[in-house]
């Protein structure tokens, strides 16, 4: 089983450091405060209690790492270094978690920010109201309504679950998938007229387009952390669902003159948003088979676990990344989805130091509950051998 991830979008890019400067908000100390050399930048062991931590989100774009590790890295910044400016503070951290990427890793993240920038430069975006996301006229109103009361029962309000763990709603308005579509090849549609070759979505996709890679970073962050965060936040708490804070966002398309099918897989995500785009299409469909560990992730499936999905454009699946699943062939048409990878790095860092993940891994609770039963079983047979020998 091979997993959807590329080698290029794991790490989110690493910007080098500024040069040093007046300390007036470009990313470098005052001078006031002088800066030690890079190779002295050091993280305190301990960190300051109280210190109540800067907010970095509104940096999603341009830091190279999630904005929540920047929050949590600053309360170990050595104290001195508190009370200077945010970029500052920034420029230092980064330093730090620059000199400890691995060299391969530094070098592929500074490619792919050198390809991002050339896109960027060169691309004219075709719809430039789909890089603001505005809500009402991109999302249906029985979604907006949901979001807006924000509660476990208006979300159930439009939301059905065929299957444990997955959720299917309508989300997106039939011109919102129009731009899209339209979007994505007005960008192919530069990519073959100027001869650029781009990284496509991820290891198993041939076809099909990293909407991050083209300017539309800031938007998808946005639909996750407006938009998404707050479903998981209630239906997938136990894998992070409170804070994602990191994505992966793309657009693929199958059909006879493009990838047919995908192959079974998990993704590299803690939650996954599918939405069907469009076009006119036959066939396609989702399959999944359990939500699996990494220890399990080979482990046979359940009978109860396999559910099949048919797509209609412009409603959503939402899933744990860590559900398999893969897509029949599409059979006639053109199909396009919209996939959102959302990602925590908190859970990650948490799941280094955990053995049973038995609230969310099929196979961790289907081999507790074995153990539970075992377990039952000889304490029954130990009570009646004591009954025996009593009489």
């Amino acid at each position: 089983m091979s997993v959807d991830a590329s080698p290029t979008d794991r790490f989110k890019q690493f910007r080098p450091p500024s040069p040093a400067s007046n300390g007036n908000g470009n990313g470098a100390l005052s001078a006031a405060s002088p800066a030690p050399a890079r190779a002295a930048h050091r993280l305190r062991l301990n960190p300051t209690d109280h210190h109540e931590p800067d907010s970095y989100e509104d940096l999603q774009s341009q830091l190279d790492f999630s904005p929540m590790l920047f929050s949590s890295l600053e309360r170990y910044l050595p104290p001195p270094l508190l009370a200077l400016s945010r970029d500052a503070k920034v420029d230092y951290m980064r330093d730090i978690l620059l000199r400890y990427s691995p060299e391969g890793e530094r070098t592929r993240v500074l490619r792919h920010r050198e390809y991002r920038q050339k896109i960027l430069a060169n691309y004219k975006p075709l719809h430039r109201e789909l890089y603001s996301l505005h809500a009402a006229s991109f999302f249906v109103p029985s979604f907006l309504r949901a979001l807006k009361e924000n509660t476990e029962e208006s979300f159930r309000s439009i939301i059905t679950e065929p299957s444990p763990g997955i959720y299917v709603f309508e989300m997106l308005q039939s011109r919102a998938c129009e731009m899209l579509l339209d979007e994505v090849e007005n960008f192919e549609r530069w990519v073959h007229d100027t001869n650029f070759r781009i990284m496509r979505p991820n290891t198993m996709n041939r076809y099909g387009v990293v909407l991050d890679d083209f300017g539309l970073e800031t938007m998808l962050a946005r639909m996750m952390d407006d938009f998404v965060r707050p479903i998981a936040r209630v239906f997938y708490p136990e894998v992070g669902g409170s804070t994602l804070d990191s994505h992966h966002g793309f657009v693929v398309e199958y059909g006879m003159d493009r990838d047919v099918e995908l192959g079974f897989h998990v993704d590299d995500s803690e939650v996954t948003l599918n939405v069907c785009l469009g076009e006119q299409f036959s066939g396609g469909e989702l399959f999944f088979r359990g939500v699996r560990c990494d220890k399990h992730v080979n482990s046979e499936t359940q009978q109860e676990e396999s559910f099949d999905y048919a797509h209609t454009p412009g409603h959503a699946v939402l899933h744990r990344g860590r559900h398999r699943h893969g897509a029949r062939a599409t059979t006639s048409g053109h199909r396009a989805n919209l996939i959102l990878w959302c990602r925590s790095s908190v859970f990650r860092e948490l799941k280094k130091y955990q053995t049973d993940f038995s609230s969310w891994c099929g196979e961790c609770l289907r081999t507790k509950r074995v153990r539970h039963q075992s377990s039952l079983a000889s304490t029954k047979l130990e009570l009646m051998r004591r009954e025996r020998r009593a009489a």
